[in-house]
């Protein structure tokens, strides 16, 4: 016997529950692969829907990576500027800590800020753009006040540092592969053994000498 498809959701509250559904079944499968590995058909099947079904609450699959990504910006931009605001002091090297242990382990949000700019902004409207666009630049303005209050450093300096942590924590964690074959490769031949990258502490390194620059300019 066939499983009766799930009722189009009709009322607005029943539209948001169906539409957290499909978010949080992303999240899970995005958490455990990757998100370049799931489909929008893996999705759908997660949450017992057809694939075409999805397009009611979503525009695309990126789309819904997009509305996570935001969502991963507002938890990472409370979670770092609560724990800036318990620093005694604004060291560099103990900010930069806290800012490449407070990406570090959010690994799904790391993936996504890489996947964001080269494929998730690109195959959704403008509107969902704009839409995203206005929540980072929110949080990236609330965490870079908290950053000029702990460093005083210029706003704009804050907001390269937030820039560079956020594009870095990405990229280093893609180079890391980890969970994959590729990081089996890397790990089980000495010879490549500059490619097994560590992301936390050489993250905290750069941001360290980033924030250390910043510092030295201006004084």
């Amino acid at each position: 016997m066939s499983t009766p498809s799930p009722q189009r959701a009709r009322s607005a509250a029943a539209k948001q529950q169906r539409e957290r559904a499909i978010l949080d079944a992303a999240r899970s499968l995005g958490t455990e692969r990757s998100v370049r590995e799931v489909t929008l058909t893996d999705i759908a099947a997660a949450v017992g829907m057809h694939k075409s079904a999805m397009l009611r609450y979503f525009e695309t699959r990126e789309q819904i990576f997009l509305a996570l990504t935001a969502e991963g910006w507002e938890d990472w931009s409370a979670a770092l500027r609560a724990r800036l605001g318990e620093l005694t002091d604004g060291d560099p090297g103990t900010v930069a800590a806290v800012l490449a242990q407070s990406l570090v382990v959010r690994p799904f949000f790391c993936d996504l800020l890489a996947q964001a700019p080269l494929n998730l902004e690109r195959n959704v409207s403008l509107q969902s753009v704009y839409e995203f666009k206005t929540v980072v630049l929110g949080e990236v303005a609330a965490v870079a006040t908290e950053l000029c209050r702990t460093l005083a450093i210029t706003e704009r300096s804050a907001i390269d540092v937030i820039a560079t942590a956020t594009s870095m924590a990405g990229a280093l964690l893609q180079m890391a592969a980890p969970g994959t074959r590729l990081r089996t490769l890397y790990e089980t031949h000495p010879e490549l053994a500059h490619a097994v990258v560590d992301v936390e502490p050489q993250l905290a390194r750069i941001l360290s000498a980033l924030l250390e620059g910043m510092r030295s300019t201006a004084t």
